[in-house]
């Protein structure tokens, strides 16, 4: 976590307030940034009760967190398209040794993320920002009982409170992507792990406090370099704080947000240790068409393709996810191989469809890989 941090120090000195990070700056690894010493933080170590509108701004006393949204998008004209946008928060320090009474001073530091992608299509749209959290640049807070999130003019703002909360989701790049949705919430929040406490490891305080809407009306606009689609479609959001996520032994995720045709979701992460095989800590839960919530056993993960990238990693893109305790065979296959998002963090995330075992298309998701 140390190295993710000096570099986003580094990244928002050198730039002298220009938010725009050139691509040749040195790639900082998730994962590996996700543990380590968290002394003077506080650590999720046990279920806590949560409280909303609050629990959808930020928690400066933990090190690190985000929200994180994925979606699954069809033009008017059937062209189909996936994106992704994350807001991350990051401290430098312990917030309570760093509380001052000047507008400059800040331990907090955001980063920003989207992504865009189009079938038919092998290219990647993307970009990134940096901002500190002071003088108004960057933030996560509530306003009129409303969440705002923010870095700059790239805005996640809840429009609407209630059983079916709202959001506007607005950012763009120099590249001519862009990203600006209405999403609406179809089921109700749920709470991951136990209570909203993921835990990833034996140590109790490798964790996150972690919930989701798993169901999200997406409609509004994309763009790519060169084109701009009215879309309509499904996306999903998740919400984690912690400050230590991942032990010593764990060097990965693979990790899979599923929307099926029948109205069912599936959430699923399989953390990898050091020798390639599963933790036994990897969690999956299944979301039924009322949005109740019920623990799954972890699906066996059969990898049938490899993708490899320009960067030289080479990512599990096209399986199968075989259930146990239903028997269900879920296929899936990316939109396009080439959804590694190689900023600053470099990973794969991507859109990806779902097939049943005779082949025929019962859904579609998201699909996170790290550690490659």
């Amino acid at each position: 976590m140390k190295r993710l941090i000096w570099a986003l120090i580094s990244i928002v000195l050198v730039s002298c307030g220009d938010s725009h990070v050139d691509n040749a700056t040195a790639v900082v690894s998730l994962h590996s940034e996700l543990g380590g010493d968290a002394t003077g933080y506080e650590r999720a170590c046990a279920p806590r009760q949560f409280s909303f509108p609050q629990d959808h701004q930020a928690h400066p006393e933990f090190r690190n967190e985000w929200w994180y949204v994925t979606g699954n998008l069809s033009s008017r004209d059937a062209v189909k398209l996936g994106f992704h946008a994350t807001f991350f928060r990051i401290a430098t320090q312990p917030y309570e040794e760093t509380i001052s009474n000047s507008a400059w001073e800040t331990s907090q530091f955001y980063m920003a993320h989207f992504a865009v992608t189009r079938q038919g299509d092998n290219q990647l749209y993307a970009d990134e920002r940096f901002a500190r959290a002071a003088v108004g640049l960057a933030g996560a807070e509530l306003k009129d009982g409303l969440a705002d999130v923010w870095l700059e003019d790239w805005k996640f703002t809840q429009t609407v409170a209630g059983s079916r909360p709202q959001w506007h989701l607005q950012l763009d790049a120099d590249n001519g992507a862009a990203i600006d949705l209405t999403l609406t919430a179809r089921k109700p929040r749920v709470l991951q792990g136990v209570d909203g406490y993921s835990r990833k490891s034996a140590d109790p305080c490798n964790a996150s406090y972690y919930y989701a809407y798993t169901r999200l009306h997406a409609e509004g606009e994309i763009s790519t370099a060169n084109d701009a689609y009215s879309v309509s479609g499904s996306a999903w959001l998740d919400r984690e704080w912690s400050s230590s996520a991942l032990a010593e032994n764990q060097v990965g995720w693979d990790w899979f947000a599923l929307q099926f045709d029948d109205g069912r979701e599936v959430m699923f992460y399989q953390l990898r240790e050091t020798d390639g095989s599963a933790s036994e800590f990897s969690s999956a839960v299944e979301i039924n068409q009322k949005g109740e919530r019920q623990v799954i056993p972890a699906p066996q993960l059969v990898i049938d393709r490899w993708w490899e990238s320009d960067s030289g990693a080479s990512y599990p893109v096209e399986g199968r996810l075989i259930r146990a305790d239903s028997n269900e065979i879920i296929k899936f296959s990316p939109l396009i191989d080439n959804q590694e998002l190689n900023l600053t963090v470099r990973y794969w995330e991507g859109a990806i469809e779902l097939f049943n075992e005779a082949g025929t298309a019962i859904g579609h998701g998201y699909l996170e890989l790290t550690g490659y």
